[in-house]
Order: structure tokens, then sequence, then C-alpha cells
């Protein structure tokens, strides 16, 4: 299997990425639904707010579509069948491979620790980042809920993501495939998680049903969703 390198990526996508990153670094509310095309979308920022995020290739799962509907994922071609499998390999890294996200260990001592820190910077904090703060607080509420539902487990670091970027001619079956794939991906882990705890299907499950809710959160708590999807361009044939 073909390995990506940092030096083989593009300055201008690792700079589009840097953005995506520091938007998710800055926490970020989820779209989850049952329904649509599901899509993160970033809090509203303080405007002077700045950070500089350090990018780290292996957090990075790129998937690029040209207008021939060609799919270079990882700088690796491949066709659509094959995206679920590489994207569950991403979001789990089971081999431990150097080039995959290294994993997250999450306890209910390391949540209540986060909480906590939280908490204390919340008190101190300008009016213009309490949102920020709060969301971050209920990030790691709902990790210590799975925490103390399955005992520790691993996810992926705050940092991980998924790049996805079309071409302004990609077909929109393609698309929409490409969506399946990587949506299929999140969903098939998700449920090997729920019929492990709980016997059920993640998917069969309902955020308008007060016995579901709880569930839902404690399985996106284990598996997050993070898709990312940069605008259109021109991308080459290969």
């Amino acid at each position: 299997m073909a390995r990506r390198k940092i030096e083989e990526i593009n300055a201008g996508s690792m700079a589009d990425i840097a953005f995506l990153l520091l938007i998710f670094f800055l926490v970020t509310t989820t779209m989850d639904t049952d329904e649509g095309i599901v899509r993160t979308l970033p809090q509203k920022l303080p405007p002077d707010y700045k950070m500089e995020v350090e990018i780290n290739a292996r957090d990075v799962f790129e998937v690029l579509v040209n207008a021939n509907d060609q799919l270079l994922v990882e700088n690796e071609y491949i066709q659509i069948d094959q995206l679920k499998e590489k994207t569950k390999e991403f979001l789990t890294n089971p081999s431990n491979r150097e080039g995959l996200p290294i994993m997250e260990e999450i306890t209910v001592e390391r949540c209540k620790e986060e909480i906590s820190r939280r908490k204390e910077a919340q008190e101190k904090a300008e009016p213009s980042l309490q949102g920020i703060l709060k969301a971050e607080i209920a990030e790691w509420e709902d990790k210590l809920a799975a925490a103390e539902k399955v005992g520790p487990f691993k996810t992926l670091p705050k940092l991980a993501i998924i790049s996805l970027r079309n071409d302004n001619g990609t077909s929109y079956k393609m698309y929409v495939q490409v969506q399946d794939a990587l949506q299929g991906a999140i969903n098939d882990l998700r449920n090997e998680w729920s019929q492990r705890v709980y016997q059920e299907n993640f998917t069969d499950w309902s955020s308008s049903k007060d016995e579901d809710k709880d569930k839902i959160k404690i399985i996106r708590a284990i598996v997050p969703q993070r898709i990312a999807e940069q605008e259109p361009k021109n991308i080459p044939a290969y």
C-alpha cells in the first residue's frame, strides 16, 4: 500500500487544510442529524482570535475527486468501492500504522481533569471565549459519559480530519457516492460500538426519541464525525 509523504502534499492544499484544522481545534458544532448530508460548522469566533495550528500529515485523510470522477485518496488512485474501508482504517488505525493518526486514549480520570481545567479557565475568560469553553466542556462531558459506560477507549485525536475536495466538474452521482462511502464508514464503526454496548444499531436510533438521546451522545463521543468539505477547484486528471 502506498504511503503518503509530507513533502508530496501541495503547499496550497496544506494551507487550506490548516484553516479547516484550526476550525476543528477551536471546537466545532456538529450538525449530526438523522437526515440529509451531515456536515460540521465552526462556532462563531471573536474577530481578533488568533491561534497557530501545527499540522501533522498523518492526521489528514485527503480525498480528491476530479472532473473525470477519478478518486485520489492519500496520494493513491483507488476505486469508489475501496473508499469506505480506507476511511475506516484512518478512523481507527487498528495496526498502529505510522502514516495514520495516533489514537487518543480517553479515561474517566482524564475527562474529569479536562472538564475541571476548562471550568477554571471559563471563570477567567473574556466573554467572547465563553462559548468556546462551554462547547469544549460539553464535548468532554460526553466523553466522560462514554468512558463511564464502556471503560477506557481510543478515539481520533482532536485535529484528525477527513478533508474532501471535489472538482467543479465532478458529477453529482460521484459526489453522492463519495459522501455515502465516507458517511458509511462512520456509521459502520458506530454500529459496531452500539452493538457492543447496547446490542442495537446506532443507525436505528433517532435523536427525537428521549430514550435514544444519551446513547447517541455516547457513541458519537467514541466515533466522532470529522468530514470537512473544501471549496471545489480544478483538480488535474490522473
